[in-house]
């Protein structure tokens, strides 16, 4: 365990991370990150604390769940700074799922705009349109928009 005097106060950690107090408040009730209480019950993080944070923010901008994110954080060391081998490991378990959103944009963006993109919403040009409802033996929802993965055609 680190000396509290090598510790971040929430305005140190706020500033560093670019990231609002309310949500290292939410990230630490959440379990993403953690405190230690000074003798004034003051939060202090340790240094490695904004490189999860950094993690956190990068994977929620990519559109994983909190849940994900907290999974993946589970398996990094809360002692030390996670190494660079803590971090290629997390990036191999998430290309198959990364993979599978960049195809699902790049769908969504090259049916979608083709259809709204011109303003006419005909559904004799669209894209997406389903006559007769062909699409229904590849299961419920917008088969077209799914990634590939997932049985998208």
């Amino acid at each position: 365990m680190t000396r509290l005097a090598e510790h971040l106060s929430i305005g140190q950690v706020a500033e560093r991370s670019g990231v609002p107090h309310t949500a290292l408040r939410f990230y630490e009730e959440k379990g993403l990150i953690s405190s230690e209480r000074s003798a004034g019950n003051q939060r202090r993080y340790p240094r490695s604390v904004l490189r999860r944070i950094a993690f956190i923010r990068a994977a929620q901008r990519v559109g994983l769940s909190l849940e994900d994110i907290s999974s993946a954080l589970a398996t990094l060391p809360e002692d030390h700074a996670p190494t660079k081998a803590d971090w290629a490991r997390l990036s191999r378990d998430w290309q198959h799922e990364l993979d599978a959103r960049i195809d699902a944009l790049q769908r969504l963006r090259d049916r979608l705009t083709g259809c709204v993109g011109c303003g006419c919403l005909s559904l004799r040009s669209c894209a997406l349109y389903n006559s007769d409802d062909e699409l229904a033996r590849f299961g419920p929802g917008a088969s077209k928009l799914r990634p590939a993965v997932e049985g998208g055609i």
